[in-house]
């Protein structure tokens, strides 16, 4: 039975209906593009009021309004990454409508805002729990916040600088090579005049408290304001690191020969940190001349990840260096004047006052190069990071304006020429049988360095502009009939274009996704939802392969026998082999190679491949390695028993999402936790901390579109639509999720129409 609802609203010009589906998945049907964009924003405060207002406060430095003096560092270090550019450049950049776009989807938000305030519409229990409420929106606030974008190398420099620096450069560059592999591979130069000893855990510092996400403890919500300089220590830089370098992604596109539908198959992934509310949202926006469904970011219009009737489209992060710390030369006499072309240059600084609940407004004062932000001074040297972010055009996702609307692989190849952040492997299938993969993203042109280490900001390291997107990579209907991509380095062999970086994930999910589907004749649906649901990891099945052929105790032969890299929850042998990599086996081979005891925690987490590669490398049982076996065995027992018969991987790696308020509200507003499979290198993505083994990164969404048979399309999100504690939308998505299971990706206005359960109507006031 279908609930009505009606709602007038300033703003609108003519009706809209919003009709939501059993799986709280919001049809959208607007007259004009104004009203459709003004509802997208009105509905995604219906479901996520709280998220968006806080990503909103967070991104523009104004949570010490709300929250009082413990967020007044952190509203300080998020206003040095605001962009504070040419807004004409800005709009211009993304489509010739961005503006109006983000005018009505700002508009829209306004308008619950309006209804909430006037009691008309419920308050989330959030804003009552921390006695605040929701804030109005500009329509820049969209685009000026750029702290969320997700490709960035700026802690791997630091990382590197500081073990080069405790180990000698040679020795150091050998050793990082196992926190991160470099491809294609060059020598880390360090820069003739620099002292690597100059960049301590400090530098960061701001950088990484203004990408952190928000915290809440009583002692920080009550924190005086006399106390408001303790509160600016982000997550340690280790963890931070890691998180960074979780965010990974699947995706692949089937063209119609190889398909078993005749028609092409698009799918995708994308993995981010685990959060409640889950950073997705799925929509879908209709309109004369324009209806698209899909996933993007509840604080952005369109979407990014979906199709449009007429194509498809999704996208993985791809290796892209987009940022660059460098270090100044102060001036002994006055510390605002930084070494330049031989001379001396004054940075910028802005005065701005900070809101802080219950004071006065703060001031704060930030400097800038020309480079970007500086976040870091000491008495001789000062240290900022240059970044695309502050370029026009840059606001993370916000090019799918236009990509969303291509109904043709040459608008499409158009549309992402506008494309800035995060960088992309951007893949397309249509109707015509065109699939195409293009890279996006803003890549800096770097003359005779190469972005692995910090750099001197003195001007002899200036970026030559970025590269022409046609310059780059792509592939349009190659002749093996699918392309795949998951974060690894995938520049085609014998590349000669320029090369837009040498960090990449792990591949082994990219091998394994392209042998699985090169081995099939004819790819269904079927096989696609296998694929995203794998949790073979090609890293433990070499790990293992590697330990049956050395002397290895009988209880461990005994145990690894039968497993060939299956990470499969229930699994004795995964867990045994998970532990054994993510906490033993790479300080044992760092050992080996003379790393000490400083720089060991610095490596880590240790690249898989790498650590893999050096054991096969290896004859016979090295004795750091046997000892690593059998403390990683010490550490099961400790963990799940003597027995191994008792060991199962999910009992110690599980998915715990909690409300970020789960230290002050109800229980219920958080989850169970969740035994998982996986791991960072399998296809179903189950990242972890190796402290705890909890999961922290996955698929955030999961689709499989069939091109052309619309309603066969399948998708999840996870835990729900919803961020309202107690909705009947908030969590009824995780089991199926966590069991493998999708629900329906409706199209069409009939099949919509069949199951839909709330009819939202929004009619013009008066």
């Amino acid at each position: 039975m279908t609930q009505d609802v009606t709602h007038r609203l300033n703003g609108l010009h003519a009706e809209v209906t919003i009709s939501v589906d059993p799986w709280g998945i919001a049809h959208i049907r607007a007259e004009n593009r104004d009203d459709l964009f003004f509802a997208q924003g009105w509905n995604a405060a219906r479901d996520r009021l709280w998220q968006i207002d806080l990503a909103r406060k967070r991104g523009l430095g104004l949570l010490a309004q709300d929250l009082g003096p413990g967020y007044l560092e952190q509203d300080r270090a998020a206003r040095l990454f605001l962009y504070r550019g040419d807004m004409a450049a800005e709009w211009a950049a993304y489509a010739p409508d961005a503006q109006a776009i983000c005018t009505a989807f700002a508009a829209g938000i306004n308008a619950y805002v309006d209804g909430v305030l006037a009691g008309d519409l419920p308050l989330p229990p959030e804003f009552a729990l921390l006695d605040c409420a929701p804030a109005h929106w500009a329509p820049g606030d969209v685009v000026r916040v750029r702290s969320h974008s997700l490709t960035r190398n700026a802690t791997s420099e630091l990382l590197r600088a500081r073990v080069m620096a405790l180990m000698g450069p040679r020795a150091g560059a050998a050793l990082d090579l196992l926190r991160k592999d470099i491809e294609p591979f060059v020598v880390p130069a360090v820069p003739e005049g620099l002292d690597l000893g100059l960049f301590s855990d400090r530098v960061l510092r701001d950088f990484l408290l203004a990408v952190s996400p928000v915290s809440f403890a009583r002692d920080r919500l009550e924190a005086p304001l006399a106390d408001a300089p303790l509160w600016s220590q982000p997550t340690p830089l280790g963890e931070v690191d890691r998180i960074a370098s979780a965010e990974g992604s699947n995706n692949w596109v089937i063209s119609p020969a190889r398909s078993a539908t005749g028609r092409a198959i698009l799918c995708l992934d994308p993995h981010r940190t685990h959060v409640l509310p889950s950073v997705r949202y799925i929509v879908h926006l209709s309109m004369p001349g324009f209806d698209a469904i899909g996933a993007g970011e509840p604080m952005v219009p369109g979407i990014s990840m979906g199709h449009n009737g007429s194509a498809a489209f999704g996208l993985t992060i791809y290796g892209d260096d987009q940022e660059d710390i460098h270090a100044y030369e102060l001036h002994p006499g006055d510390a605002d004047l930084y070494r330049y072309n031989g001379g001396w240059e004054r940075m910028q600084i802005v005065r701005e006052t900070v809101p802080v609940r219950g004071h006065p407004g703060q001031p704060v004062e930030l400097r800038f190069t020309r480079h970007g932000p500086v976040i870091h001074r000491t008495a001789t040297h000062a240290f900022a990071i240059r970044t695309v972010w502050t370029l026009p055009g840059t606001a993370p996702y916000m090019a799918s304006l236009s990509v969303m609307r291509a109904q043709n692989r040459t608008d499409y190849l158009a549309a992402l020429r506008g494309w800035g952040c995060p960088s992309v492997n951007h893949i397309y299938g249509d109707v015509a049988g065109d699939i195409v993969w293009k890279p996006a993203g803003a890549s800096p042109i770097r003359q005779g360095w190469q972005g692995l280490l910090p750099v001197p900001g003195d001007g002899r390291f200036e970026w030559q502009g970025l590269a022409d997107p046609d310059d780059g990579p792509v592939e349009v209907n190659p002749p093996r009939g699918f392309i795949a991509t998951a974060n690894a380095m995938n520049l085609p062999p014998g590349w000669q274009g320029p090369v837009p970086g040498h960090e990449w994930l792990d591949p082994s999910r990219h091998d394994f996704l392209n042998a699985a589907l090169a081995g099939l004749a004819k790819v269904t649906m079927q096989d696609c939802a296998r694929l995203q649901l794998s949790v073979h990891s090609k890293i433990a099945a070499g790990l293992a392969d590697w330990l049956r052929a050395r002397a290895i105790p009988p209880a461990m032969r005994a145990l690894l026998a039968g497993f060939h890299g299956d990470l499969r929850a229930e699994s004795p042998a995964a867990a045994f082999i998970e532990i054994w990599l993510s906490r033993h086996l790479g300080p044992a081979i760092a050992g080996a190679l003379g790393a000490s005891a400083e720089v060991l925690p610095l490596l880590a987490p240790y690249d898989p491949p790498v650590l893999l590669r050096w054991l096969g490398a290896q004859k016979d049982l090295p004795g750091a390695i046997a000892a690593s076996l059998d403390a990683a065995w010490r550490d099961c027992a400790g963990l799940m028993g003597a027995d191994p018969a008792g060991w199962s991987w999910g009992a110690i790696h599980r998915l715990e999402l909690r409300h970020p308020l789960h230290r002050l509200a109800p229980g219920a507003w958080s989850f169970p936790p969740l035994p998982r499979g996986g791991s960072g290198s399998t296809p179903n993505y189950a990242a972890y901390r190796p402290g705890d083994l909890a999961v922290t990164a996955g698929p955030s969404v999961r689709m499989l579109i069939d091109v052309g048979d619309w309603d066969a399309s399948l998708c999840i999100n996870t835990p729900g639509q919803s961020g309202l504690p107690g909705a009947a939308h908030y969590g009824d998505l995780q089991p199926a999720w966590a069991e493998g299971a999708y629900v329906p990706m409706l199209y069409s206005q009939a099949a919509i129409a069949e199951v839909t359960r709330l009819r939202i109507a929004l009619l013009p006031k008066g």
